[in-house]
């Protein structure tokens, strides 16, 4: 039996979050207080504390996610507590209540658990004080918007180097791969050697799927953030990019299983194969090219990409042996793709 659960994570939270998180209720708190001065503003505390989220528009949806499962709660609790009073199993009976009105109403697990948890509060800590209520949801909208105000404004997260990374790790492998794919057909190859290039390129798949969450992570840091505008660019650069990029590993995947499939040592010998072997080379170096991060001091001293391209021409294809027609035609269909998506046609 094994515990799905665990108290700890592999990595911390960043320090700037917890910052932010301690700063927006430290605010929350003492402006709550100015405001409303006869309770502690508990509410405003917890709001501040759920609210502040990794990114300004996570921060905003949770922020409206609060406060209506704080208003829904805090309507409950009033309504049954104006005509039952507060003994304990009328704050059962809130809670109950409160669960099945989340579920029929089909809301979010964190609106969900927020109006029976405020339902409880309210009941517990003053129901029967005129405008306990009422002070509760100012409360509330203090807390999210306090932890709204200053997560936008105290260094806002942006996730646009990791999207880079991401996918300029991904350009890479996927032009390994070709290279990887150009070794296999100029020399003799075991099984074993086969089966470790179609492994390599399998692992394309996972890799793609990663820098596809990270352009999206990337995209909602700047929802609703101040510098989205100065930052855009780089990120329509890599978002650009990773466009290109799902076609590319199909073929890298592709070519890798036509050749674990149908691979003898006699197609190194093939004028035809020879002839790819150099376009699909030329494919791998025009794809680090288009994949390039910028200030790299390993490229810098390149010409633009637009006059170093290299997939310009047609390949003569030679009547190949017959054992070996079916995979040149495969191979030959893929790098047709694979130029079109490099060369942007």
């Amino acid at each position: 039996m094994r515990i799905t659960t665990s108290l700890r994570i592999s990595r911390r939270l960043p320090f700037l979050q917890t910052v932010k998180t301690s700063v927006a209720v430290a605010l929350a708190w003492l402006l709550s207080q100015l405001l409303l001065p006869s309770d502690l503003p508990i509410f405003a505390a917890i709001a501040a504390l759920l609210v502040v989220q990794p990114s300004v528009n996570q921060t905003l949806g949770r922020a409206i996610e609060r406060t209506l499962g704080v208003i829904g709660g805090v309507i409950i609790a009033s309504s049954i507590g104006f005509f039952l009073g507060q003994s304990s199993w009328v704050v059962l009976g809130t809670v109950v209540v409160s669960i099945l009105v989340g579920w029929a109403l089909r809301l979010s697990p964190v609106s969900a658990s927020q109006i029976p948890i405020s339902a409880m509060l309210v009941l517990a800590l003053g129901a029967t004080t005129p405008g306990y209520a009422l002070d509760r949801i100012f409360e509330t909208f203090i807390g999210a918007g306090v932890a709204l105000i200053v997560n936008a404004v105290i260094v806002p997260p942006v996730l646009i180097a990791p999207a880079r990374d991401a996918v300029g790790l991904l350009a890479r492998e996927v032009a390994d791969t070709f290279d990887r794919i150009v070794h296999a057909l100029g020399a003799p190859q075991t099984p074993a050697n086969m089966m470790e290039l179609m492994i390599k390129a399998r692992l394309l798949r996972p890799m793609l799927e990663s820098a596809e969450k990270a352009i999206a992570q990337a995209e909602e840091s700047l929802m609703l953030n101040p510098r989205q505008a100065k930052l855009r660019r780089g990120l329509d650069a890599d978002q650009q990019m990773i466009e290109r990029l799902p076609t590319l590993v199909t073929r890298a995947i592709g070519m890798s299983r036509a050749l674990h499939d149908h691979y003898d040592n006699a197609l190194q010998y093939e004028p035809s194969v020879q002839a790819f072997s150099k376009e699909l080379a030329r494919a791998a170096h025009d794809l680090r090219l288009l994949a390039r991060e910028e200030g790299d001091t390993t490229t810098v001293a390149e010409p633009p990409v637009s006059e170093v391209l290299a997939l310009t021409a047609p390949l003569r294809i030679v009547t190949p042996h017959p054992d070996h027609w079916i995979l040149i035609g495969s191979l030959m269909e893929d790098l047709r793709r694979v130029r079109e998506e490099i060369v942007g046609e």
